[in-house]
């Protein structure tokens, strides 16, 4: 019989974020894994070594994929972090996952290669706009970066499919207002 090791690795990827997402690291277990994936436990551990690893291998993953799915673009920042919004309530399990992944591998989020490159990317661009005085240059670029990310973080409180929290269309609209707000070019005085 021949195994598809990049499917198998898919579908453990797949059940991984699953699990993880509903359960943390700490509260994952392998077993239900092994069973949503239809693989052995063995054969986890051959690919991923480690509970840890196979943690992160899923939130890289995703990263990966919200990568693909939502374009970073520094001249529109606005329909950026309302595509983030967007991507994040048709996505819950991936917030919870991303928040599990800070709580319980604090600093690591940054240290995974995926994640480092995209920040990096995405600070590189926030920087040559501000140069041209496309955005305001008040705050560094990785710093309005992370600023920018805590936005879209702080609507995602609850979940989408429990009708709790404010009206999405309005937090989306509050996102592009405090987007721009915090990105416009100031006016110089001139002397």
């Amino acid at each position: 019989m021949i195994r598809d090791s990049a499917a198998t690795k898919a579908r453990i990827l797949e059940a991984a974020t699953a699990e993880f997402a509903a359960h943390g690291l700490a509260g994952a277990r392998v077993d239900r894994l092994a069973a949503r994936a239809g693989a052995n436990k063995q054969l986890i551990y051959a690919y991923f070594q480690s509970k840890e690893n196979l943690f992160d291998s899923a939130v890289e993953a995703n990263i990966g994929r919200l990568m693909d799915e939502v374009p970073f673009d520094a001249n529109d920042l606005a329909r950026y972090v309302q595509a983030l919004f967007d991507f994040g309530r048709a996505h819950p399990e991936l917030a919870r996952l991303a928040r599990w992944h800070g709580l319980e591998r604090p600093g690591m989020m940054l240290k995974l290669p995926q994640a480092a490159d995209s920040m990096m990317r995405k600070a590189s661009a926030l920087a040559a706009a501000q140069v041209a005085g496309e955005i305001d240059d008040a705050l560094p670029a990785p710093q309005l970066l992370e600023l920018l990310l805590a936005l879209v973080h702080s609507t995602e409180a609850g979940d989408p499919a429990d009708g709790a929290g404010a009206d999405p269309a309005a937090l989306r609209e509050a996102l592009a207002i405090a987007v721009h707000r915090l990105t416009a070019p100031q006016r110089k005085p001139t002397p």
